[in-house]
């Protein structure tokens, strides 16, 4: 073991070489602990070096541990600083924070209850001086009632002079007085601080009506390489110039719009086109900002940058989708306008044949809302708490009241039923010169620290089947093609059928392949599938099998489509930019007629699909991942998404599935249902007895305590039963641990 010190130099953020052996240095940089970005395209970029084995960065640690082929580690040090400086003009040190995603209701900050302050004293000095007689108590009692009525009566007179209507503040500041001048004092005090109870928790339980959008630069990439006077520059993604030349490096978002012209390269294009499978972009090809450069290098010709990028009219068309108010709806407000009338004409009446001012605020206490305006916004309240335990995030009361709408559900493809990315399912073999167990060595051995997706796929394949990793010699990797490398002493080739043809492989018949036991059971294999794709594995020049990858159902999907069909009676479409023959084969498999298909569908084309089945009448919920899904997200009446989705995804939806569970959407659905069931039941409570109160009060009496006690006993019943899951859910966790 030796310890190094790092080379003199000026720039104090050059690494500290702390520890190394042969074979293996560990290196502390300090970037890596607070720059996420910086720390993924670090290791990436390593693990394309030919000096690279392997390596390890530990972003708390400040740690980065490198397995090189070196003799020398100070040789190791010079080339990791190398790139490092390369990367560090892309990723500043002290990047900008990132604003919050998700925004989960809160109840903090005392200012918020403030609305609650006076009523509540009111109340308590109006108990006070009912229990201990005392003129200065009771003077403070009524100079307390008088302040927490003012913004009643303030409401009450903007809606007669202003709107030109009674509304319910018109009713309840009417019994207000009625009841004061009876001298009563804890009737209205109470009745306030119930209304601006109900109202604080129904503000409590809303989402914003302002939709915030990620920054387009956070989504196409901050940073480009431009070549100019022959040199390679940094500048901000939105200073490029039509025309210049864009270098883009493994592991970086392409900045601009434009053309390949040289270079080659995988490019991930799924966030943005729904894409499962990567493409590999060469001379002439066109490529967008935002798309990953899995492997590879590549120069480009900028045609679009900024706003004008493909990128850029997603999120444009996103900020001109509708915004809704996503407050509960005011069912209260709704039943007290029908109620208004009545009660001012029932208790105009009473007072003109009894002349009991009595009978008449009784009737005007028995308004039916007061329990509607509590308990409603305490279901909701109850509801979304009840969500959140089930790692559900639901961002307001009106998104429940929809979910337990919706009659037609709109799914995604790409990452939303199935898994989003590439995985092997198979090995069919040719011949039985070789194990099951050593082919799948042999291939995932020489496809090993490749970042390309089938690749990985292969690797991660061997590893499930439990072979271990032998070393890999006088490898060549061909971007888009195949590999070819010597393992073991056997030279095994893996790609497509172009790559093997073009090293002198002979590709025949591949019937009588032998699958053995390693199929999985991800579909029903049974031999070759046009829902698979294949990949060619050769051994010596010989074609020894083939390997079937997809990009499989996530294993919930099936029986979530199953069950909304037939459970909830719901109309299920699916919605792609993947190729049409791709999603009908996916449709096929979960049951979805051919006519609720739609793929090759851009940004533009799943928002024009949403909005006319809205339009036809129909309640859409839209579940999506991606960036291409951000705005049939939006118009969508509920949109549900993934905590590992895109960020305009996220936080563009309604619903965001925490556990990335797509089952959840299920348990969402229950529990709004449940939400709407529990609404009903309050409003039964609430109006069957203030119905019978209004009766006795408009014919035999009915003393206003009474009155009180009805009213607000119904409504601290409905309240209580708005708690009651929450109270279920406690006990049954408790019997479970």
């Amino acid at each position: 073991m030796s310890v190094l010190s790092s080379p003199s130099r000026p720039d104090l953020t050059a690494p500290t070489l702390i520890h190394t052996v042969p074979g293996r240095v560990r290196l502390r940089v300090p970037q890596v602990q607070k720059n996420k970005p910086l720390s993924e395209s670090l290791e990436k970029r390593l693990r394309l070096q030919s000096w690279v084995e392997n390596c390890r960065i530990n972003p708390p640690a400040a740690s980065v541990v490198i397995y090189h082929s070196h003799s020398n580690p100070t040789e190791v040090y010079g080339q990791f600083w190398q790139l490092l400086q390369q990367l560090l003009e892309a990723f500043p040190l002290l990047p900008e924070a990132p604003k919050p995603l998700l925004k989960i209701p809160s109840f903090e900050g005392l200012e918020q209850w403030s609305s609650l302050a006076l009523p509540t004293t009111a109340t308590l000095l109006a108990f006070a001086s009912y229990r201990w007689e005392s003129w200065p108590l009771r003077f403070l009692a009524r100079a307390a009632l008088v302040a927490a009525a003012f913004p009643v009566a303030k409401r009450a007179f903007q809606s007669l002079w202003v709107e030109r209507k009674l509304n319910i503040d018109g009713l309840d500041f009417l019994a207000l007085i009625l009841s004061s001048f009876q001298g009563k004092l804890i009737t209205p005090s109470l009745v306030i601080t119930l209304h601006e109870l109900g109202d604080l928790i129904r503000e409590k339980t809303a989402r914003s009506t302002e939709q915030e959008t990620a920054d387009l630069l956070d989504t196409i990439g901050r940073f480009a390489w431009v070549e100019r006077a022959e040199q390679i520059t940094q500048i901000p993604s939105n200073e490029v110039l039509v025309g210049e030349t864009v270098v883009v490096y493994p592991g970086e978002r392409i900045p601009v719009d434009g053309v390949v012209i040289k270079g080659e390269a995988t490019i991930d294009q799924q966030q943005l086109t729904g894409e499962s499978m990567p493409i590999v972009a060469v001379p002439g090809t066109l490529v967008y900002a935002s798309t990953l450069v899995r492997s590879g290098q590549i120069r480009l010709t900028c045609e679009r940058v900024g706003e004008k990028t493909r990128a850029a009219a997603s999120i444009e068309l996103l900020q001109k989708a509708p915004v809704h108010d996503t407050r509960m709806a005011n069912y209260a407000a709704k039943v007290a306008d029908r109620l208004i009338m009545p009660s001012l004409t029932l208790a105009g009446l009473v007072w003109l044949t009894t002349q009991d001012a009595a009978r008449a605020a009784s009737i005007l206490t028995l308004d039916f809302v007061t329990g509607i305006r509590v308990s409603m916004p305490t279901a909701f309240l109850g509801a979304l708490s009840h969500t959140t335990r089930h790692g559900i995030l639901v961002r307001s009361g009106r998104t429940l009241e929809l979910l337990a709408e919706v009659d037609t559900m709109v799914f995604d493809k790409t990452g939303t039923l199935t898994q989003g990315q590439v995985k092997v399912v198979g090995l069919g073999r040719l011949t039985d010169r070789f194990s099951f167990d050593r082919l799948v060595q042999l291939a995932a051995s020489a496809e090993q620290r490749i970042t390309h997706p089938i690749a990985e796929a292969i690797v991660e394949f061997g590893q499930g089947q439990g072979v271990e990793l032998l070393t890999r010699d006088h490898w060549h990797y061909e971007l888009g093609l195949g590999m070819d490398a010597v393992v073991d002493g056997v030279r095994v080739l893996v790609g497509s059928e172009k790559f093997l043809q073009q090293q002198g492989v002979v590709v025949g018949d591949l019937q009588g392949l032998d699958w053995g036991e390693t199929a999985k059971d991800v579909f029903p294999l049974g031999g070759l599938s046009e829902w698979f794709s294949l990949i060619y594995l050769a051994c010596d020049g010989r074609l020894e099998g083939v390997m079937q990858f997809t990009d499989p159902l996530r294993p919930e999907s099936g029986r979530v489509i199953q069950k909304l069909q037939e459970d909830y009676g719901m109309t299920v479409h699916l919605l792609t930019g993947d190729k049409q023959q791709r999603a009908r084969e996916v449709a096929e498999v979960l049951n979805i007629p051919p006519s609720q298909v739609h793929g090759e569908a851009f940004p533009e084309d799943k928002a024009k699909i949403v909005r006319d089945l809205h339009r036809g009448g129909r309640t859409v919920a839209f579940v999506g991942d991606g960036l291409n899904d951000s705005v049939a997200l939006a118009y969508a009446d509920v949109s549900i998404s993934f905590e590992d989705g895109s960020d305009v995804a996220r936080e563009t939806a309604d619903v965001v599935l925490m556990d990335n569970d797509l089952g959840s959407v299920l348990e969402a659905i229950a529990i709004a249902q449940e939400t709407r069931a529990l609404i009903e039941q309050n409003t039964f409570f609430v109006v069957a007895p203030n119905l019978l109160g209004l009766g006795l009060a408009a014919t035999v009496g009915l003393n206003p305590l009474w009155a009180t006690i009805i009213h607000n006993g119904t409504a601290i019943a409905a309240g209580l039963n708005s708690l009651r899951p929450l109270v279920q859910h406690h006990i049954e966790t408790n019997i479970v641990l």
